[in-house]
């Protein structure tokens, strides 16, 4: 006989939460796993004595997780998919009658809490993986990727002055025969520009005032004008212009990481400006990887990195540290010259003819880098037959090196070793697919909120809700391991246990 389901609401029901979400399910081994009881002491200060309740911190914190778990990155359809999920619910600690924070309490206080509230949340997710076993610490890969932000291009504006470019030239020739006292305009940029950079916004004003378009930004015609230095967004002015080969120009911020290459646990994780170079970053990086390690009784040996990260006064940082620095070499350090051969230990120059080029001192770059200066003899350059070829510009020959030669040369011989390109190996396959997880996987695709501040928020609920499902994962394994174990040794002792003891005579 055909059945049929009637459906009638019940006005009482005994129903208990937890009897609905199985032993396995992911969200019920997280709420056993997770103790956030410490964010309580983290954000006291942070509230008044007085006033209405706000939300619960812990219970803000596993919204946070939940919408990167689930890789939903809108506050709105965080609590519409939220209040259909059971096992979220009790995750949560809400039961089905009850009712979630409204969306903007989610948004206002995303923006009440300090990045430090965040970082003590992923500090705490990484303790959990390095007493499990999953981090070395001895050795990190690092690498960054630009992120899309909350801005368009075609919303770009010119950053103006505090008065307008005409009065400043003005102001500029009148300034040294008499005081000019002129008022501010109404229209005062919100941005403005130093004054070194007022030549070349004027440049731009004339393109633009001659070649008149619509609103600016990736489809215009002049979009090879736009750069930080003239133009801004206004909606988010953190925002930074920069483009990636074969790529179009947008709006990104600059994700920073550090992953622990035994299982690929994510050490470090930070917000930058995107028109900053990787190289400037790797200090600061590297202290804070240090002391995140060192926190927890570890301790970092060796860095990987790509060619980006380059620099002399990095080699050097990380080696007076004791690091070794895996970076190839990259920029204007050269193994070999043409004409002259070098001497490491008597740190001279030898050209083809015999004559030695010595050191003559320290000199400084046109961007202030110390460089070496090395200089041959007039004697011997004038008279030598080879002087057309060498140098026949100058009446004697000139080098000039990096004050970092021998770090540059040292980190030269580990990248044409055969550890060195096992060590690329290594930093391609850890840290890139982590990259890829963050940004399909776990809300990175797009910086939904405004500021670098926020952005960096953004980037460490990412990297935590990673660590934490790589250790809920792990932890999952570690146990079904064990368990077999126990069982083979278990049968292995019944099958090889014999049932009548038996004394050998010898």
């Amino acid at each position: 006989m055909q059945g049929r389901k009637n459906y009638f609401e019940k006005l009482f029901m005994n129903f208990q939460l937890s009897e609905r979400i199985p032993k396995d399910n992911f969200y019920r081994k997280l709420k056993e796993t997770l103790d956030l009881q410490f964010l309580y002491n983290d954000t006291r200060e942070l509230y008044g004595k007085t006033g209405n309740p706000s939300i619960d911190p812990v219970v803000f914190f596993k919204l946070m997780l939940t919408g990167y778990l689930e890789n939903i990155t809108s506050d709105r359809r965080l609590m519409e998919h939220c209040s259909m999920r059971m096992d979220i619910l009790y995750f949560l600690g809400y039961d089905i009658d009850e009712q979630l924070p409204w969306h903007s309490t989610i948004s206002r206080t995303r923006q009440l809490y300090p990045g430090a509230a965040f970082e003590s949340l992923f500090n705490k997710v990484f303790t959990l993986c390095v007493n499990k076993g999953m981090v070395s610490g001895h050795t990190q890969a690092m690498d960054s990727a630009p992120v899309k932000a909350n801005a368009s291009m075609e919303s770009l504006e010119l950053k103006r002055p505090f008065q307008s470019i005409e009065r400043h030239f003005e102001a500029v020739d009148t300034e040294n025969q008499e005081p000019v006292i002129t008022a501010v305009p109404s229209t005062v940029g919100l941005i403005t520009a130093p004054q070194h950079h007022l030549n070349r916004v004027k440049h731009v004003h004339d393109k633009l005032r001659q070649n008149p378009v619509g609103a600016s930004g990736a489809s215009h015609k002049k979009a090879q004008l736009f750069s930080n230095t003239t133009h801004y967004n206004p909606h988010d002015p953190d925002a930074r212009i920069s483009v990636k080969p074969g790529k179009a120009r947008k709006l990104n911020y600059h994700c920073s990481m550090a992953v622990d290459t035994a299982q690929g646990v994510i050490s470090h994780i930070q917000a930058d400006f995107a028109d900053g170079r990787d190289s400037q970053y790797l200090p600061a990086m590297t202290v804070q990887i240090q002391k995140r390690l060192k926190a927890n009784e570890l301790c970092m040996t060796e860095l990987l990195a790509d060619a980006g990260y380059s620099n002399g006064f990095n080699y050097e940082f990380l080696e007076l540290r004791n690091i070794t620095p895996w970076i190839p070499v990259f920029g204007k350090y050269k193994p070999e010259r043409e004409w002259v051969t070098y001497d490491r230990k008597e740190d001279v120059f030898t050209c083809a003819m015999g004559k030695t080029i010595p050191f003559k001192g320290f000199d400084r770059s046109a961007d202030g880098k110390p460089i070496k200066n090395y200089r041959a003899s007039k004697r011997d350059c004038i008279p030598c037959v080879l002087k057309e070829s060498c140098t026949p510009k100058s009446l004697f020959k000139r080098i000039f090196t990096t004050a970092y030669e021998d770090y540059y040369h040292r980190a030269y011989e580990r990248q044409l070793s055969r550890r060195g390109k096992r060590m690329k190996q290594v930093r391609q396959s850890t840290v890139e697919p982590v990259f890829g997880s963050l940004v399909h996987h776990y809300g990175l695709s797009k910086i939904n909120v405004l500021g670098k501040a926020a952005a960096h928020k953004v980037m460490l609920m990412a990297a935590t809700c990673f660590n934490l499902k790589k250790y809920l994962k792990t932890f999952k394994r570690k146990l079904a391991n064990s368990a077999a174990m126990d069982t083979m040794a278990h049968l292995t002792g019944a099958l090889f246990t014999p049932s009548i003891a038996f004394t050998p005579n010898f």
